[in-house]
């Protein structure tokens, strides 16, 4: 196995150079008799004899056996470099877990190049550690087999969206890491400026307005790999500091941006693994939500939500009696135990619903309708039954329907939730989710689009709010609704969307002064107010912006589903916990009393002098 052509310490082929002439894991039998130099890690030591060991040395392509006649002590970790020559192992003592399991390096010299301490948890992958100590000691972390396949597999994933979007045309453009306040929906991180005391500058949530300004600068295709930070509550998906694909392209239409997308992340999932990998499935947001009861939908598995409102509208269960019905249908799960099932009602009351109802499907009984009803069943015609206390009270053409509507089969377990739609559709998405979807490591990866969302969404106080940004173009046969009923308006926005996760979003941008205005309109923001806080988006727009619109991928949460790992910290050099902190670094740190000073800011309490500066006038504390 060659290494990264073009990385440091390599000839521009990939081969290593300088202190040694080989990679650990590419020797094969076709290299026997072949004198070798390698360099690494000392990743295990078997003693034969008195002098005679085995080493097996680790770098970063793999693991290679050594035979060192030796009596110079050598332990895990230690770095050393072994001169010596590839030969066959003898017969019956290939290792096939190892790709070098037939070779091994003999009459090897050995160079200790650095001593080390035993480190403070096993590096192999036979070892559980728990996250904290593998993040205090990350760097050891990062030797292990996982680390280096998770950050070798981000490099080609990286490497493969670069090559779709050259290919593509695309130019590479760099925007700012210091910007300005930009209501985006997301919490910024503020840093002071030091020559201007009281004003700050932030981290990018995005580089949204930076591109748009780029459209109107005529560069028409930008990308970059974008540093992105968002002062958000942490969780398995979610960094404060995360890396994207942006791009932004003009003179575009959504099916364009979306067709861009789609090249550059198919040819990721190609890098990742040899399965083929279906093409990228489109769901209008409306569609995917009455399926899938999510605008994030995983469609490996079925399950889908079935809708029972109509069928079990004359049924008089009060349970039922609501404006919408979803149900499931879980294969193979009618034997399911009492407790579950309690457990399951349980957990559809912590969502939001007021209760669950459930049904076994079974083969209807030759018995007459009345034993079954006095057993909690309702047969149908000669085929099944709905074995639960609420069929006792539904007619048979009632369960008939519910069948038909779950396309249920004999032996299945039908689950049901009743209430408003939106909490109905929620909770069953939520239980489809947990009772069905398989692990990331299951399966060709699966894209699909979400198209056709709301502009906005309604707010806490019944006024609308962005349901994306306030720079995203209405549906064009919406736009009418704008002033009289601007919650019915739909946006030319998308998802995308790889394994249930949502890898990004993006959307056809407003490039017309006068219809930004009236969203901002929409959005109760005043002339006053829009021209200080986005004065010089709405002063480019004057001077002839072309249609544009973009997408941001998000590359964490991409290379970790490619990977199968369900946390991007697995696949992310050093991340932060889930509390935001770095137990290596320590971080985060407080400032030392003068560097507060020279940044004119004040922390905690300071009774009346708070919000004075201590460097003198012109400075605030945050």
């Amino acid at each position: 196995m060659t290494g990264d052509a073009g990385a440091a310490g390599e000839a521009r082929d990939g081969r290593p150079f300088g202190l040694r002439d080989h990679w650990c894991g590419e020797l094969r039998l076709a290299d026997e008799g072949a004198p070798v130099r390698l360099c690494g890690w000392v990743a295990r030591v078997r003693a034969h004899g008195s002098h005679l060991r085995f080493v097996d040395l680790r770098d970063r392509s793999g693991i290679v056996q050594c035979v060192v006649d030796t009596d110079a002590d050598l332990r895990s970790e230690y770095v050393v470099a072994i001169s010596g020559t590839v030969g066959a192992r003898p017969e019956g003592t290939s290792n096939p877990n190892l790709a070098t399991g037939d070779v091994e390096v003999r009459d090897c010299a050995v160079e200790v190049l650095s001593e080390a301490e035993p480190p403070p948890f096993q590096l192999d992958e036979r070892a559980e550690v728990d996250e904290a100590t593998r993040l205090r000691y990350r760097y050891l972390d990062l030797r292990r087999d996982r680390m280096v396949a998770n950050l070798r597999l981000r490099a080609s994933v990286m490497s493969a969206l670069r090559r779709s979007m050259e290919r593509q045309g695309f130019t590479e453009v760099e925007t700012p890491l210091l910007w300005t306040p930009t209501p985006e929906g997301a919490r910024e991180f503020a840093v002071p400026s030091r020559l201007h005391h009281g004003s700050f500058y932030v981290l990018p949530q995005s580089p949204q307005i930076a591109k748009q300004l780029l459209m109107v600068g005529g560069m028409d295709r930008y990308y970059q790999m974008a540093k992105c930070l968002r002062d958000e509550d942490l969780r398995a998906d979610r960094q404060f500091e995360f890396t994207q694909l942006d791009v932004e392209m003009s003179f575009a239409t959504q099916q364009d941006v979306m067709a861009v997308v789609s090249d550059a992340v198919l040819a990721a999932a190609a890098v990742a693994s040899d399965r083929e990998v279906p093409p990228v499935a489109t769901l209008t947001w409306q569609e995917s939500m009455e399926r899938y009861g999510t605008d994030k939908p995983d469609v490996r598995f079925g399950m889908e939500l079935a809708d029972l409102t109509g069928a079990v509208a004359a049924s008089g269960v009060a349970a039922l009696s609501a404006p919408c019905v979803k149900a499931i249908r879980v294969p193979g799960e009618a034997g399911t135990t009492r407790s579950r099932l309690d457990s399951l009602t349980a957990r559809a009351r912590q969502l939001g619903a007021k209760g669950l109802a459930w049904f076994r499907v079974v083969p209807a009984k030759a018995d007459s309708e009345d034993a079954g009803a006095a057993l909690g069943s309702r047969p149908l015609g000669s085929r099944l039954s709905l074995d639960s206390p609420l069929a006792r009270h539904m007619a048979p053409t009632v369960i008939d329907d519910i069948v038909t509507a779950t396309g249920a089969q004999a032996g299945d377990l039908l689950l049901a939730v009743a209430g408003p739609t939106a909490t109905a559709r929620a909770v069953m998405g939520q239980l489809r989710l947990e009772l069905g979807r398989p692990p990331l490591s299951e399966g060709a990866p699966r894209y699909v689009w979400i198209t056709d969302f709301p502009l906005f969404d309604e707010g806490p106080d019944g006024t609308a709010v962005p349901a994306h940004h306030p720079f995203t173009m209405p549906h064009p046969d919406d736009v009418v609704l704008l002033d009289s009923d601007p919650l019915s308006v739909r946006s030319q926005a998308y998802d995308l969307v790889l394994n249930g996760w949502e890898l990004g979003s993006g959307s056809i941008r407003i490039h017309r002064r006068e219809l930004q205005q009236r969203i901002f309109a929409a959005l109760k923001l005043s002339a006053e107010e829009a021209q200080a806080r986005f004065g010089f988006l709405l002063d480019a727009f004057r001077y002839g912006a072309p249609p544009h619109g973009g997408f941001a991928v998000g590359v964490d949460r991409l290379v970790a589903i490619l990977a199968g790992e369900e946390n991007i910290r697995e696949v992310i050099a050093f991340p932060k916990t889930q509390s935001g902190a770095d137990p290596m670094t320590g971080a985060p740190k407080e400032l030392a009393p003068g560097a507060l000073r020279e940044l004119g800011i004040l922390v905690g309490r300071a009774g009346p002098a708070a919000g004075r500066s201590p460097a003198g006038p012109g400075g605030s504390a945050p």
